[in-house]
Order: structure tokens, then sequence, then C-alpha cells
């Protein structure tokens, strides 16, 4: 009976992991915005704050399947990552919006007014959210 449970539990955390990273892709092939995902990516490019208006710390993730995704993290509602360099793997959860270029992930902080999920990234084990 402990290892029935012991599959069943395993097949779970597999299926959601496997639907976690393949939202992504799917949300990008079939153009679709406004979904909430998860998965991790090898930052490729660490970009310059977006200042104007809302703060946002922005890189650029490559993910397991080969697509990039940009990442906007708001630092005014969550606290930056200072020491994110190239190669660094980041896991994150957050709200997807599809373009051409591979999409953005934003919504990576928690909501204030308790009205939208609240998002988070992970890098060397601390939790920004």
């Amino acid at each position: 009976m402990k290892h029935i449970f012991l599959i069943l539990i395993l097949s779970v955390f597999s299926i959601q992991s496997f639907a976690a990273g393949k939202s992504i892709s799917s949300a990008y092939e079939t153009k679709t915005s406004d979904v909430q995902v998860s998965s991790t990516g090898i930052v490729v490019k660490v970009l310059p704050d977006d200042n104007k208006g809302s703060r946002h710390q922005r890189f650029i993730l490559k993910l397991s399947s080969g697509q990039t995704v940009l990442i906007a993290h708001n630092i005014d509602l969550a606290p930056k990552i200072d020491a994110i360099n190239v190669g660094d793997s980041i896991e994150f959860y957050g709200e997807y919006e599809w373009n051409a270029k591979g999409g953005v992930v934003h919504w990576t902080h928690h909501d204030p007014a308790g009205r939208h999920e609240g998002g988070w990234l992970k890098h060397n084990g601390v939790l920004y959210e």
C-alpha cells in the first residue's frame, strides 16, 4: 500500500511539473495571454531596469524548451534581485503575456490590493515576492 501511495504522489508531481513547464510553450504557440505559469530558466541577458512608471527589473531567461521569455519584475512592490548574472538559474511564478519574441512574465510579486494571484521569483534559494 505504501508503494502505491508513493507512486501516486510521484505521478501527480510529474504531471504538475509537466503541465507547468508545458503551459508556457502552449501559450506561446496559441498566442495566449493572461496565463499563470511557473518554470525555471537560465539568465541569458540582464537588461537595464525600466524606470518609467512602475519600476521593473528585466532579464531574459532561456527555458529548457529553448524558448526565451522576458521577466518583468515589479521592484516597487517586491525586492530586486541584486546579484543576478548571466548563467544564473531562476525559478518563477507569474502571469504570461504573449509576444512574437517569446513572451513576457510579469506579476512576479504579491498584489497589495489582493485582487490578483501573487507571483514570485526564486534565485539562489531566496524567494522574491
